[in-house]
């Protein structure tokens, strides 16, 4: 499921869309439930790009098999990789199947670029290639190498962020999210369990009322938060707190006064992380100073 903190970052990326373009209340919240969805197209695409490999591999396997000189690697060849159990599962994933035939654009093409070029490379690392000449199949190495050949070639793949961003504009602010969302599918497959569900984005309705109301009461309470804050700051004009950071600490001060049963740390480290994310280097010293001095104020505990 899409964690609260993800949660929170998209009501945040939402408050602040608001003020640089204002429209009605309806129109912001249906689209950032659709922003939210989004993420699920783009991790399906990711893990549709890693079952895209293995299936690249199974396609020059069968050419070499087809040439009319064969060398000892056409005749037997390494099939390690393609026997990956990861690979297995994520390819055999029925919710996977399903979405991806709902949604045809989600799928690879064989002939792309970036996949041919990604595989390339992988296959030219050592990584890759201290991987093919263990002998035998442990799940627990195939889990690993899986883990660390998303991280390495996908996950921090300038490449494929701009392709994804020419793909879907917004994909490119939730990479981060997806990338999350991959590395956990595999870190949670076990081998003696089939990989039938994957990461929801929406865990229930108290998911989705939770977005709905802290973007409700942030954007209701903006004046009365930006008093709040004003009250704080020490040498310091409302006017030269960047946008980013006033909506960082309006939300979170939103989150603090309404859902009283969230214990503040917890609200304050969050909004910490999400600004390492949105603002510039040092807005989350100045978030977690705002933050804790207005907790103290009200004996927020």
């Amino acid at each position: 499921m899409l964690g609260r903190r993800q949660i929170r970052e998209k009501v945040v990326e939402s408050v602040y869309s608001y003020y640089q373009n204002p429209i009605k209340f309806d129109v912001l919240e249906k689209n950032m439930f659709s922003s939210i969805e989004k993420i699920y197209y783009l991790y399906i695409y990711q893990l549709n790009f890693l079952v895209s490999l293995k299936e690249l591999a199974e396609n020059q396997i069968e050419i070499g098999k087809n040439k009319f000189l064969k060398t000892d690697s056409d005749i037997n060849p390494n099939q390690k990789f393609i026997n990956n159990q990861i690979l297995i599962k994520l390819e055999e994933n029925p919710e996977r199947l399903f979405f991806t035939g709902q949604h045809k654009q989600l799928k690879w093409d064989l002939h792309d670029d970036l996949l041919v070029k990604t595989f390339q490379r992988i296959t030219a690392g050592k990584r890759y290639q201290d991987f093919m000449k263990e002998e035998g199949y442990s799940f627990e190495a195939d889990q690993k190498f899986i883990g660390k050949l998303f991280l390495r070639y996908i996950a921090e793949n300038d490449d494929f962020h701009d392709y994804i961003e020419d793909k879907e504009l917004s994909w490119s602010d939730d990479i981060h999210i997806s990338n999350s969302m991959v590395q956990k599918t595999i870190g949670f497959m076990r081998e003696d369990e089939e990989s039938r569900t994957l990461i929801k984005m929406i865990k229930d309705e108290d998911d989705k009322t939770f977005a709905a109301k802290l973007l409700r009461d942030t954007l209701n309470n903006w004046e009365n938060n930006e008093k709040k804050l004003s009250e704080r700051l020490e040498n310091w004009d409302l006017e030269r707190v960047a946008l980013m950071d006033k909506v960082i600490l309006s939300t979170a001060i939103s989150e603090l006064d309404n859902f009283p049963f969230t214990p503040s740390r917890v609200i304050i480290n969050e909004y910490i992380e999400i600004a390492k994310v949105f603002a510039t280097e040092r807005s989350n010293i100045f978030i977690n100073g705002i933050l804790d001095k207005y907790c103290k104020d009200k004996n927020r505990i």
